[in-house]
């Protein structure tokens, strides 16, 4: 399996993960409850200007 260079695909993936987690196993992220939506901002942003 091939991990992909792109910056912006890769902060997507581990987004999904986190939520996909926090939904699955119901866990409680506490302080990183913050990180998660400005997770998927980043990722947006990069995957928008192509990085």
């Amino acid at each position: 399996m091939k991990i992909t260079k792109s910056r912006g695909l890769l902060a997507l993936a581990i987004y999904l993960l986190l939520v996909g987690l926090d939904d699955l196993l119901k866990l409680n992220l506490g302080q990183f409850s913050v990180v998660v939506p400005i997770l998927a901002l980043v990722a947006g942003v990069l995957i928008l200007i192509g990085r």
